[in-house]
């Protein structure tokens, strides 16, 4: 009976043998592939973090390109606002001492009238006006 029984349980023991050598192979591939596939994974995530940061960085340099465009734009705007508030200024104020000179050489006459100097024109006042001036 131990011929029979010995060779039968040898037999088997080389079958499980073959059986988990195999799962063990199966297991190995198996890890190997996992691997591989979480190395590719670790890269696909470095080079799309790699080119989202890129991406920023574009966006990041265009922004800030366009927001130095538009004050230099605002800038220059508010630059010819201002010289044309100041040539309006100047004109007002020209225009207002143009007034002043008028009435003061008016004012002029009229004394000079009261005080006795009637033939005294406008146009005289004017010109003693401006001589004081210039002075």
């Amino acid at each position: 009976m131990s011929k029979f029984i010995i060779p039968k349980t040898a037999e088997m023991i080389n079958l499980r043998k073959e059986k988990i050598d195999g799962e063990l192979a199966k297991a190995t591939e198996l890890k190997k592939r996992v691997e591989e596939g979480i190395t590719r994974y670790e890269t696909a995530v470095r080079e799309a973090s790699q080119k989202a940061n890129m991406e920023l960085q574009k966006t990041k340099d265009e922004l800030n390109e366009t927001v130095t465009r538009k004050q230099s734009d605002l800038a220059a705007r508010l630059n010819a606002e201002i010289e044309q508030g100041e040539k309006r200024i100047d004109a007002a104020k020209n225009k207002a001492l143009q007034k002043v000179e008028d009435a003061a050489a008016t004012l002029a006459v009229d004394v000079l009238a009261k005080v006795g100097f009637a033939g005294v024109s406008l146009d005289k006042a004017q010109k003693v006006l401006d001589s004081l001036k210039k002075e």
